[in-house]
């Protein structure tokens, strides 16, 4: 392999946009593609003309729904970007892209600072130790305040992040940049579009502020340097160079975090930004091996991000297009990826043959031949390939790491209007389901009733809405409903055996398992329900092991109580029979589904219900009947703290059941003046009194 000077990765980053909604991403990626060249006209959000917000939903509502992949050129560099939703329904979008991604660009507001999407989104890149800058964007507007913003984020993020820039005047004086690392004023010519910019000397009212926060910014990156650390500490001048090699290394190894400021939507320090992208964030091989498995000895296996190497990659976007039908996003790991080559599904174990490599410009498309290691690109033809899946030549035996996806947590009914539409309504939702880990769809086995599952209101009010006008179905929705699981209480053990004659054929097995319900603190994101094999293979043949195993936990999507899934239980197969003449697989699967249904009921099964992160900001006239009120909906007060000069932020775990109508009653609480957010947060058992509710609305009658 080349050495990484001369290795075209090395000129390659993969980064996303990410921010609490309306801190403007898209806007902050319309210019950086205007900047590259790649545009030669600036859309706007507001509108309806953005490049990256492509879906008519998204012009329409001024939002990002979908993540949106675009490549801009800059400096010899390619910058490949995914612009990423900032609505909490929307989360699963962020979720994938940071799974794939190198780097990122988090966006703050310069008056808002960080707020509660923020912070999910940034622990989402820890989660991935995804290596970012930090942009406080619309310096330009009322009330910006750019180290109010820092201070905000050393408070609930991170202590490591330190200005590399500082704003020449604020709000409506916000003039310029000055570079701390170059000790240059930037100006950005409004004629121009920001296009043509001079760089000059520092104004004299600006030096002392200027040369207090270069200071504290050498102070910052000395760790990551050795010979910067003897030139501060012996009083030098410290070479631009110098700092950058620094900064560089700090933000590769996350100990530290670039801020810049500017304004996207007047055009001002989108060119620095672009200039930290590449100075500071890493190339694919920056990153080191990606780490995978061999799923079968299950130890570790490191791969180089070597386009000669074994091909390994990671499909981690559907989405359906009307032109050329699925399309699946794929990251490159190692080795190369050929046009009309085949795959191996690490998941599910098929052989596919890729009939067309895509990379795609938001929804535009340019065909391309290969796909290297470090490349990001959709591919066409695959039937069976799925979000999620390990992709590979089929000559090395690995898996990557899976994502991570949020239960969804509320529910509607729906139905075609016409008879007629029945079947393009189930083939829609089947295509909707396919592109969207966190939307679902079940039918009630009770009511026969379809109903679809999302994150939220809004997420739902999208699906319905794209079913109209991407499918033609026009359908009828029900009332939004609380989407509860279940859960057991006692350990109990439960026992059945299976013989029966069928077809002629003796049929039998015998099962005894243990089923106790697990502590939360011991559930993870991609395992609620565990299972244990402590039986002799004497008396049960391991050839049945796994077949009993994938009954067991299949036996849990359909509870005792309303049907639903069932979390939170650790399943233990201790003991069972067989009979060498008469056992088979499907005996032990039967035997298995039976046992574990009828344990449920013995284990005092419960209700579970969602409960939301609420976050609220207000001002601090009326947090005295928001706390009345969240209190009145059964809501733990969970935080209390200053927002700003002039409001409070109040954060508080509220069960979904009680937030519906939620916006009228805050509008109504605070005279229209409190803004919240809602992010699912976790399952908890029910009051009883709330489950008898339930029980008696969903069956008709409580326990």
């Amino acid at each position: 392999m080349k050495s990484d000077a001369d290795n075209p990765l090395s000129k390659i980053r993969n980064i996303g946009i990410m921010a609490h909604i309306d801190a403007g991403k898209t806007t902050t990626t319309e210019r950086i593609l205007f900047y590259a060249g790649f545009l030669h006209k600036m859309g706007e959000v507001h509108d309806g003309n953005a490049f990256t917000d492509w879906m008519e939903q998204e012009r329409e509502r001024g939002i990002t729904i979908t993540s949106a992949t675009v490549n801009a050129p800059w400096r010899e560099h390619q910058i490949n970007i995914i612009d990423t939703p900032g609505h909490v329904d929307f989360t699963a979008e962020v979720e994938r892209s940071l799974r794939v991604l190198d780097g990122a660009v988090s966006v703050f507001c310069a008056v808002g600072g960080v707020e509660p999407q923020s912070e999910t989104v940034w622990h989402q890149a820890d989660r991935y130790k995804v290596p970012r800058l930090a942009y406080v964007n619309k310096m330009d507007r009322t009330g910006a305040d750019y180290e109010n913003v820092i201070n905000m984020i050393h408070e609930r993020l991170t202590s490591k992040a330190c200005a590399i820039n500082i704003p020449i005047g604020k709000e409506d004086c916000f003039e310029g940049v000055i570079d701390l690392i170059s000790m240059e004023a930037w100006y950005f010519d409004p004629l121009t579009q920001g296009t043509h910019t001079s760089h000059m000397k520092i104004p004299d009212f600006m030096m002392d502020e200027a040369l207090i926060a270069r200071e504290h910014l050498l102070e910052s990156i000395a760790e990551f340097n050795d010979e910067l650390m003897m030139l501060v500490l012996e009083g030098e001048d410290v070479p631009s160079e110098l700092i950058k090699k620094a900064i560089r290394r700090g933000t590769i190894h996350h100990g530290f975090i670039p801020v810049l400021c500017g304004s996207s939507l007047k055009n001002k320090g989108l060119q620095l930004l672009l200039d930290a992208v590449v100075d500071f964030l890493p190339s694919p091989l920056d990153i080191g091996d990606t780490h995978a498995m061999d799923p079968d000895s299950h130890e570790p296996v490191y791969l180089a991000a070597d386009p000669d190497d074994h091909f390994v990659g990671m499909a981690f976007k559907v989405q359906i297009d009307k032109y050329v039908g699925r399309l699946i996003y794929v990251r490159v790991y190692s080795g190369t990826l050929k046009k009309g080559g085949n795959f191996q599904n690490m998941t599910n174990g098929k052989r596919e043959r890729v009939a067309r490599i895509l990379q795609m410009m938001s929804n535009k498309k340019n065909d391309k031949e290969y796909l290297h290691a470090g490349d990001i690109a959709a591919i066409v033809g695959p039937k069976y390939l799925v979000t999620g899946d390990t992709i590979t030549d089929g000559n090395i035996n690995v898996v990557l790491s899976k994502m991570h996806f949020p239960d969804s947590v509320i529910s509607i009914a729906i139905e075609p209007k016409t008879k007629a539409d029945q079947e393009n309504l189930a083939n829609a939702l089947l295509r909707l389901e396919e592109e969207d880990p966190t939307f679902k769809v079940h039918v009630d086995k009770d009511s026969g009733q379809t109903l679809i599952s999302g994150m939220g209101e809004l997420h739902l009010d999208i699906i319905v809405d794209r079913i109209k006008r991407e499918f033609g179905v026009t359908a009828n929705v029900g009332n939004p409903q609380v989407s509860y699981k279940e859960s057991i209480t006692l350990v109990v053990q439960t026992s059945e055996v299976f013989q029966r004659e069928l077809n002629g054929k003796g049929n039998y097995a015998s099962v005894t398992f243990r089923l106790s319900p697990i502590p939360l603190k011991e559930i993870s994101d991609d395992q609620k329900n565990t299972f244990k094999c402590s039986v002799d293979s004497a008396k049960i043949p391991q050839e049945y092991w796994k077949a009993i195993e994938e009954s067991a936990l299949a036996a849990l999507s359909d509870g005792p109580l309303i049907s639903s899934n069932v979390e939170r239980v650790a399943i233990e197969l201790v003991d069972g029979d067989y009979n060498p003449v008469d056992s088979n697989e499907l005996a032990f699967r039967i035997a298995t589904s039976m046992a574990i249904c009828k344990g449920l009921r013995q284990a005092k099964p419960v209700i579970m219900e969602p409960i939301m992160m609420l976050t609220v900001i207000s001002p601090d006239d009326f947090v005295g009947d928001i706390i009345s009120d969240i209190n009145a909906k059964r809501g733990k007060i969970e935080v209390m703290r200053k927002h700003n000069e002039y409001q409070q932020e109040v954060v508080a775990d509220v069960p979904l059941s009680e937030l519906f109508g939620y916006s009228t009653r805050i509008r109504s609480l605070s005279q229209g003046r409190a803004i919240y957010t809602l992010e699912f947060k976790k399952f908890e058992i029910a009051p009883a009194q709330v489950q008898n509710e339930v029980l008696r609305r969903i069956r008709g009658y409580a326990e």
